[in-house]
């Protein structure tokens, strides 16, 4: 089984980090912590963010 089949689907309860709005990213991170991300800024950090997560869960699609 692969970390996606583990992933908890993002609901509306679940935050932005940086602004508070719903989360769509969830970023792990090797330390073992998390990161939510509105879409706005997933996609502003998602350079940075490929760099240093061990895992990113995007459920953006979801928004189309």
């Amino acid at each position: 089984m692969d970390a996606m089949t583990l992933d908890r689907q993002l609901t509306a309860e679940d935050r932005c980090d940086r602004c508070s709005a719903q989360a769509y990213m969830r970023v792990t991170l090797p330390s073992g912590g998390e990161l939510l991300f509105c879409a706005h800024h997933g996609k502003v950090h998602h350079e940075k963010l490929n760099q240093v997560a061990l895992h990113i869960q995007d459920e953006t699609q979801q928004l189309r």
